[in-house]
C-alpha cells in the first residue's frame, strides 16, 4: 500500500452514511460562527455522488421559495455531522442533472 493511500484511509470516517443518487436526505451540517457552533439541516434530493476514498463528494438540491439551491459536501468532512435518509428514490442514472430544469411536482423522483 502506498503512503498516499494510507493517509487517505486514515482520513475516512469509520461509518460512512449509506445513501444513493435520487434519495431524499437530511444533511446535518456543523457551522462555526465565531466561538459558537451550531447544526444546520439541509434537506433535498441527492443529484450526484462522485469521487472515491476520502475525496468522495455528494451534491444535494432543494427548492427554497421557488429558487433551486444546491450544496456540495465532502462525504468524510468533520463538518458533516450525519446524513439521514428520508426517502429512497428509484432512478436509472448516476447524475440527475435534468432535475435542474424542473421545479415543483415535476422535479419529484419516484420512490423505491
Amino acid at each position: 500500500m502506498s503512503i498516499i493511500s494510507e493517509i487517505e484511509a486514515s482520513q475516512c470516517k469509520a461509518e460512512a452514511p449509506a445513501f444513493g443518487v435520487g434519495d431524499t436526505v437530511r444533511v446535518y451540517n456543523r457551522i462555526k460562527e465565531g466561538d459558537r457552533e451550531r447544526v444546520q439541516i439541509f434537506e433535498g434530493t441527492v443529484l450526484k455522488v462522485q469521487g472515491g476514498s476520502n475525496r468522495t463528494t455528494f451534491t444535494v438540491r432543494k427548492e427554497s421559495s421557488g429558487i433551486g439551491v444546491e450544496k456540495t459536501w465532502p462525504l468524510h468532512s468533520p463538518n458533516v455531522q450525519k446524513v439521514e435518509v428520508v426517502r429512497k428514490g428509484k432512478v436509472r442514472r448516476a447524475k440527475l442533472n435534468y432535475l435542474r430544469g424542473l421545479s415543483g411536482k415535476k422535479a419529484k423522483v419516484k420512490e423505491a
